[in-house]
């Protein structure tokens, strides 16, 4: 059986990928790993590594260690908290890339997932459906890196025949772990004011649409990408992605059929020049074509699953 190596286990996607993993190869075949000790009850039961990705001796150390074949790397700074810190999101989100790129193209091992993000697009890139290919200026520190490290991973696979493969992540929503700084967390923190019975104050105007995702489907996509034949994985940039587009009033909305009092008030703040630079709704027909993505989750199955699950306690 294989070994594989998550880091960034510790994240919003992380923690679930670590889950969806151990579930499916086993436990003891999946190595979880994040910069600071296991602190998550639902990575205790397997192997995990203290490791910085920014740290290539210690990388070096664990893949050869575990012997080590796959290797999904989440680790990053996101769009929101990037903004705040610039000079290291690009260091932490570029040079962690290039430090599992390089062992892949001296055979250390065999495969790598990265993470993009519809961060990559900006103010000029089509709205609506938009293409695989378009217009790509992002205007944001972790959006630039996700550009520039799309076009690496395409590069290392087409000079030295590394098999890394990607997604373009819409926003993420899940209950098993808190979201990390991004400008789609509203979508997760508004369940956790709507089960405190809290007015929920919404850094985003009330129509500004985003693509999201359910987690469970992004887990389901990542691993089925990573599993598909070489053959069918035809984009060695990144694939888009989409899942369900809403805007805050529409989630907000639905969240009332069940907590008809939940009260919300829109003070947009400075993500909302990000998201106002983001698509409203994604064309995936290459996943769909190449290997077979299809999401399961709309928003009233999601909003139904987040309100049966949040936990306000403690």
């Amino acid at each position: 059986m294989k070994k594989i190596l998550v880091v960034g286990a510790s994240g919003q996607i992380g923690t679930e990928l670590v889950i969806g993993l151990r579930k499916r190869f086993g436990k003891d075949q999946v190595i979880a790993s994040d910069i600071a000790p296991a602190t998550q009850d639902k990575l205790a039961n397997g192997p995990y590594e203290e490791l910085d990705i920014l740290d290539n001796d210690k990388l070096s150390e664990v893949v050869n260690k575990h012997k080590i074949e796959e290797v999904y790397l989440l680790a990053a700074l996101l769009s929101a908290t990037a903004e705040k810190n610039p000079g290291f999101a690009w260091k932490l989100n570029m040079d962690g890339l290039f430090n599992v790129l390089n062992l892949a193209k001296e055979g250390v091992i065999k495969k790598i997932f990265w993470p993009s993000s519809i961060a990559v697009f900006g103010p000029t890139t089509p709205k609506e459906n938009t293409p695989q290919l378009t217009i790509m200026e992002p205007s944001t520190v972790y959006g630039i890196s996700k550009l520039a490290g799309e076009r690496w991973c395409e590069y290392y696979a087409k000079q030295y025949n590394v098999d890394v493969r990607s997604i373009r992540y819409p926003g993420l929503i899940s209950y098993t772990s808190l979201p990390g700084g991004g400008t789609t967390d509203y979508a997760v923190d508004i369940f956790y004011s709507a089960k405190r019975g809290e007015k929920y104050n919404c850094f985003l105007s009330k129509d500004t649409p985003l693509p999201m995702m359910y987690m469970e489907d992004a887990i389901n996509a990542t691993i089925n990408l990573m599993e598909s034949p070489i053959d069918s994985i035809k984009i060695r940039s990144s694939y888009n992605l989409g899942g369900i587009s809403f805007t805050p009033e529409q989630i907000y909305n639905e969240i009332r059929k069940t907590n008809p009092d939940f009260e919300i008030e829109y003070q947009p703040d400075f993500r909302q020049k990000i998201a106002d630079s983001w698509p409203g709704s994604i064309d995936d027909s290459d996943a769909k074509n190449d290997w077979g993505w299809k999401g399961e989750f709309d928003l009233g199955k999601t909003c139904q699953i987040m309100l049966e699950n949040v936990s306000v306690e403690g």
